[in-house]
């Protein structure tokens, strides 16, 4: 099992896809399956009823219970493993639809909270990182991942947010100043404090950091483990 961290924006999903990729073409040709910790996020219905909606990505808006089950059915070789699926345009777990896992040989866990160790203890003080045989953490200046975060927010409120059933769609008639402002100001209430609380506290718990320069390219790998 693998594991990849880093902060939102960062790009940890293109590089947990280029390493599923990469991995599956070994000459053994393994079986490689790989698995974001959004579809371990509570329901927007439990996190509203805990008034903590605003604190999604924190470390308390996910299921680190059901995590850990998981990843425990995993080592345990279970060949046959469903998880749930989150969607980014409703902004919510999918309660119709699920993952499956098939007895995979690789599996590759990407989020921002898989090397964090506040609040992932259970009564027999497990953490989400100790299934992991490697760790990744993805990392890159804080400028550069905010203006990641608000290109990407651009871009999705031209796409993704045009949809009528997507939960931003009341961003969609904003301007590019507007939209633009918007993400600023999410980035700096939200994903910044969660950065700074959550996100980089563990980078050094990781085997190896890549990290990348302003145009996305690695400019320097770091490597505690091989």
């Amino acid at each position: 099992i693998i594991g990849i961290a880093g902060s939102v924006a960062v790009g940890k999903s293109t590089t947990a896809r280029v390493l599923q990729k990469a991995l599956a073409v070994l000459p053994n040709k393994p079986k490689v399956d790989l698995v974001t910790t959004d579809g371990f996020l509570y329901p927007n219905k439990v996190l509203i009823e805990r008034n903590i909606l605003n604190r999604k990505g924190f470390p308390e808006s996910y299921n680190t219970k059901l995590l850990l089950n998981f990843l425990s059915a995993v080592k345990s070789g279970l060949k046959s493993l469903q998880v749930p699926v989150y969607s980014h345009v409703e902004y919510d777990i999918l309660a119709d639809q699920q993952q499956h896992i098939e007895n995979p040989d690789i599996l590759i866990v990407e989020g921002i909270n898989v090397l964090q160790v506040n609040s992932q203890r259970r009564d027999s003080g497990v953490f989400v990182s100790d299934y992991f045989d490697y760790s990744i953490y993805v990392d890159a200046q804080e400028k550069d991942i905010m203006d990641w975060y608000i290109e990407r927010f651009e871009s999705l409120r031209a796409t993704s947010f045009q949809k009528k059933d997507s939960y931003f769609h009341r961003f969609a008639s904003m301007n590019s100043e507007e939209s633009r402002l918007m993400a600023t100001n999410i980035w700096n209430e939200i994903n910044k404090p969660n950065l700074h609380e959550n996100i980089l506290p563990t980078r050094y718990r990781a085997d190896l950091i890549l990290e990348k320069d302003a145009q996305h390219l690695v400019k320097q790998v770091k490597v505690r483990k091989v």
